[in-house]
């Protein structure tokens, strides 16, 4: 019996051995805290404003996107073949973003289009972040912010 369970132990250790060494710890650690961060500057961004999509669904998208490259590139795939996850993910997060759209009764007026635009870029700052590239990540999500925030203030200048 005392066999079994140090097979189900070595198992178990075999299992959860792919963060092998304080180094894979930090580097995964750091990629999904920058992806989650950065999803939650540009979520809160659009919470403040009311937007469908807020804080929690923007860490997600960027979270998940950050996961849907990082295991892949664990698993020692080629970069040629990441890129087919890449597809993936833009296609995705594209209908994600296709449900925060909504046509309004009135004549022509669409709403939510900036909301899943916002959600798709927080897919590709998720994706940098995952691939390793926190630096583009972070200048990407600033860029976004100003954007967003910036660019609305001045509309609003504009119609009063």
């Amino acid at each position: 019996m005392n066999v079994w369970w140090h097979e189900i132990w070595v198992t178990i250790q075999q299992e959860f051995s792919d963060l092998g060494d304080v180094s894979d710890i930090t580097r995964v650690v750091l990629r999904l805290l920058v992806a989650v961060a950065l999803g939650a500057l540009l979520g809160y961004e659009r919470e403040s404003i009311g937007a469908s999509a807020g804080l929690r669904t923007h860490m997600l998208v960027s979270l998940g996107s950050a996961l849907f490259v990082l295991i892949p590139l664990q698993a020692g795939m080629v970069i040629a073949d990441v890129s087919r996850v890449l597809q993936g993910v833009t296609a995705g997060v594209g209908f994600l973003g296709a449900g925060a759209i909504l046509k309004s009764q009135k004549e022509g007026e669409i709403h939510g289009l900036t909301t899943a635009a916002s959600v798709w870029l927080t897919a590709a700052v998720g994706i940098a972040a995952g691939m390793g590239r926190e630096a583009t990540a972070v200048l990407s999500a600033m860029l976004a912010l100003i954007i967003l925030s910036l660019l609305r203030r001045s509309e609003r200048k504009r119609r009063d």
